[in-house]
């Protein structure tokens, strides 16, 4: 299990809706944060609970909170950071990828 801060990064504020979400369902404080073939503009962001890292995983801590990613799907959001917005429109983790050349309006999906 390999810890790179710098790999990617989990923000106070998406941590905070992790423990909450965890704390409510009984669940890890873990996040899992994969990248798929699909979405709009070709690769889509997939959000989930883990007990536990996978070995070969990357994993970064935010207080007390732990965002892991596989070691394939890294390498599409390397430098990225996850965060949890709240607006008119809705409240949702969203992720600001340096390696997506272009997204789409709901955020979920990119291309690179």
């Amino acid at each position: 299990m390999a810890t790179l801060a710098t790999d990617i990064a989990l923000t106070p504020a998406a941590a905070a809706r992790v423990a909450a979400i965890a704390a409510k369902q009984n669940k890890s404080a873990i996040l899992r944060l994969s990248v798929e073939g699909g979405g709009c503009s070709g690769f889509q962001y997939k959000f989930g609970f883990a007990d536990a890292p996978d070995a070969g995983d990357i994993v970064v801590e935010t207080d007390g909170v732990r965002l892991v990613v596989d070691d394939v799907s890294i390498d599409l959001v390397r430098g990225a950071s996850v965060d949890y917005v709240e607006s008119l429109g809705g409240a949702a983790f969203k992720v600001d990828n340096p390696v997506a050349a272009s997204g789409c309006g709901c955020g979920t999906s990119f291309s690179v």
